[in-house]
């Protein structure tokens, strides 16, 4: 496993251009590749070119933002501020909004031997392809993502099982495909009312990104994250992944999973459309 910062960076790079190369087409712009989704399924993004020798200029973001109107796509770009810094002044001159997040890198020397407990009446199972209550598991970090941050609130069951009645079926269906591939593998924390976590991670080779962990805002401060980020982290090194990483909403959520042993190896920029 590379030991600096840097060479975990580089890894990750190269990780964030072939998962996209899995599932978009590539389209050079500038020194801007942009990630073009066919079909059903998420969309994706805009990264600085892999390898690439020049710094992307304010004239690059607003070409690819013009593609991506042209193709009525949502006009969003990521990279890593430490690896390629003259996009942050080039993207908010091109009048995107520039937000940032730690991106963290697992210890596994740090990591705790034993998952973090467990409220009682509380079990963490994998999400299985086909499940029965998908639509309701993947509305869980619908409500939880539109609740940032650690703090608990009042939204819970009854609005995870009212975003569950809207769910798009093409989405769902793209879901179930990437969980029997295995591309895509889903934990969540059940209680009595059903799901109240949920995350996932997804592998290429030895990388593994864990992502999307969110917990129902009135299920919040009983450790749920925690103990599931924790379980998808054991599932993947299992699986023969030697780097495990994520990106943290903010630093208050950071702090939880530096308690797991993961450790900030950079800065995740997000320039989106203001």
């Amino acid at each position: 496993m590379p030991k600096t910062a840097a060479e975990l960076r580089a890894r990750l790079e190269t990780y964030y251009d072939a998962t996209a190369r899995r599932a978009a087409r590539a389209e050079p712009i500038g020194a801007l590749t942009l990630f073009v989704h066919e079909g059903k399924g998420w969309p994706y993004y805009a990264r600085p070119t892999l390898g690439g020798d020049t710094e992307p200029t304010a004239a690059d973001v607003r070409a690819v933002r013009a593609r991506q109107r042209e193709l009525k796509v949502p006009e969003t770009f990521e990279w890593v501020d430490e690896t390629t810094p003259a996009l942050r002044s080039a993207a908010i001159e091109a009048e995107l909004h520039v937000h940032e997040h730690p991106l963290m890198v697992l210890d596994p020397s740090e990591r705790p031997a034993e998952r973090p407990a467990l409220p009682d009446l509380v079990t963490l199972r994998r999400v299985r392809a086909d499940a029965t209550d998908l639509a309701i598991v993947h509305s869980v970090a619908a409500v939880g993502f539109a609740n940032p941050g650690t703090h608990a609130g009042t939204d819970g069951t009854a609005e995870r099982d009212t975003v569950a009645i809207g769910q798009d079926p093409g989405l769902l269906s793209y879901l179930n495909e990437r969980l029997r591939s295995g591309e895509t593998v889903m934990f969540a924390a059940y209680g009595p009312t059903g799901p109240l976590c949920v995350g996932s991670y997804q592998q290429l080779y030895d990388t593994t990104e864990i992502v999307g962990v969110a917990t129902l805002p009135a299920a919040r401060r009983g450790g749920l994250a925690s103990a599931l980020t924790w379980e998808l982290a054991e599932h993947a090194l299992a699986g023969g992944s030697d780097t495990v990483f994520l990106t943290a909403g903010d630093d208050d959520v950071a702090r939880v999973y530096d308690r797991l042993g993961f450790r900030s190896v950079g800065t995740a920029l997000i320039g989106e459309a203001s």
